[in-house]
């Protein structure tokens, strides 16, 4: 964004951020907040506070360095006020988006920071991850809060994890248990309770979709087609033992029925199963393929006698025409009911706006860019992020809502605004 194009905006983003920055508490801090939320909007090729303050007459590097490694104003309290204002101000929320993401750094100091997958580069390489809880509909999304997953080893080091001074009390946690983690937290927030839809990453992870069931959510999970189900319904009534011992409280692994990953499944169902759905319409062309549903029970580590209860789920599966096999599979729980094809469809496809959100948010709003080490500092970053992005999306929806109404003569002088000054 051009300095004239952020002057020009100046007033809107002043009334976008007063109420976010109330519980900032001190004028200095609510100052600053807004000159880095002003230079993380402005064009730049770095977003870190040094470039920040210098595109920013009267900005100061060591004041704005104590404002965002250092100040103790309140992250929590801050992202429940702008993930209130996102619902508020864009159109019908339809799904909760998880992921996680990554930030390569060449050190070995900044918090989090170890040998670990990378996602920006595709490999193993040091960085840290973030897990991320994103609010999305068919035409736009923003992220509603963040967790930093810290290594083990991290934990295991006191001397480490003071130089970065991680809260006391701090201690390891999975991704998986992260991401309910702000689940939990957009539901304590009564945020509204949309279905969860993410990579097979989570959807793998038999628990976590438990969890989700668990707290009455619904969902829409990615999963390998090396996943094993049933078919047909696996709980069954099973007869006292005779004579002494313990009665069986599970059936033998030979009395159940057959199991079978998703693509022999897949490749198992008839021709009538398979329908032609649109999920969404692109820029150039609406986007459509080959579907099937079908009712399964997972049989996650059933050999390994791991036997939590089975609900059942709908499987979702993708085939195009052209290709050999199929090429995505879903496990969904949408309610009681059959959910429609073409709803589990859109919903499944919904994760592309993440990673839009990823995108934008490191190349154009510097969300990859924070320099500081501690764990105070990056939190205090990718909320000031996440405030830049939401503001950037409620001009995209006011753009958008308040558009021009030409008469049919197109005569420019008869043009009539919709929208006020």
């Amino acid at each position: 964004m051009k300095p004239q194009e952020l002057q020009s905006l100046d007033k809107r983003l002043s009334r976008f951020l007063e109420d976010l920055l109330i519980p900032m508490g001190r004028s200095e801090r609510r100052h600053w907040a807004r000159v880095y939320v002003q230079g993380l909007l402005l064009d730049g090729e770095r977003k870190s506070i040094e470039p920040i303050a210098s595109r920013i007459a009267g900005a100061d590097v060591q004041a704005l360095r104590q404002f965002v490694g250092q100040s103790p104003w309140a992250v929590e309290e801050i992202q429940r006020r702008l993930a209130q204002k996102a619902v508020d101000l864009f159109s019908q929320p339809e799904v909760w988006l998880i992921d996680d993401t990554s930030f390569p750094k060449a050190g070995s100091h900044s918090v989090g920071v170890a040998r670990q997958y990378c996602g920006a580069l595709g490999k193993l390489a040091n960085c840290q991850v973030a897990v991320t809880l994103h609010w999305g509909n068919g035409e736009m999304s923003c992220p509603l809060a963040w967790r930093l997953y810290l290594p083990k080893q991290w934990l295991a080091d006191a001397e480490r994890a003071a130089k970065v001074k991680l809260p006391t009390g701090t201690v390891y946690k999975t991704k998986g248990e992260l991401a309910l983690e702000l689940i939990d937290q957009s539901l304590h927030w009564e945020l509204p309770q949309l279905p969860v839809v993410a990579d097979s990453f989570y959807g793998n992870d038999f628990s976590f979709r438990e969890a989700l069931r668990s707290r009455e959510l619904h969902y829409v999970m990615a999963v390998e087609p090396t996943t094993v189900v049933w078919s047909t319904e696996p709980h069954m009534a099973w007869p006292p033992a005779a004579g002494r011992g313990r009665p069986r409280r599970y059936p033998p692994e030979d009395r159940l029925p057959e199991t079978q990953d998703l693509l022999k499944l897949a490749q198992s169902l008839p021709a009538s199963a398979w329908r032609a759905v649109c999920w969404r319409q692109g820029t150039r062309d609406k986007q459509r393929s080959r579907f099937a549903l079908a009712k399964v029970w997972a049989a996650h580590g059933w050999r390994k006698q791991q036997h939590s209860k089975r609900s059942a789920e709908w499987l979702l599966v993708e085939w195009p025409l052209e290709e050999e096999k199929p090429t995505k599979y879903w496990l969904a729980d949408l309610g009681a009911k059959r959910p429609g094809l073409q709803r589990v469809a859109k919903i499944a496809h919904s994760r592309w706006r993440i990673e839009l959100d990823y995108r934008e948010l490191k190349e154009e709003l510097g969300l990859d860019h924070f320099e500081g080490r501690h764990w105070l500092g990056w939190h205090h970053h990718v909320t000031l992020v996440s405030m830049a992005y939401a503001f950037l999306r409620s001009e995209q929806a006011r753009i958008k809502k308040n558009f021009w109404l030409e008469p049919s003569s197109g005569s420019p002088e008869n043009a009539v605004r919709t929208d006020s000054p």
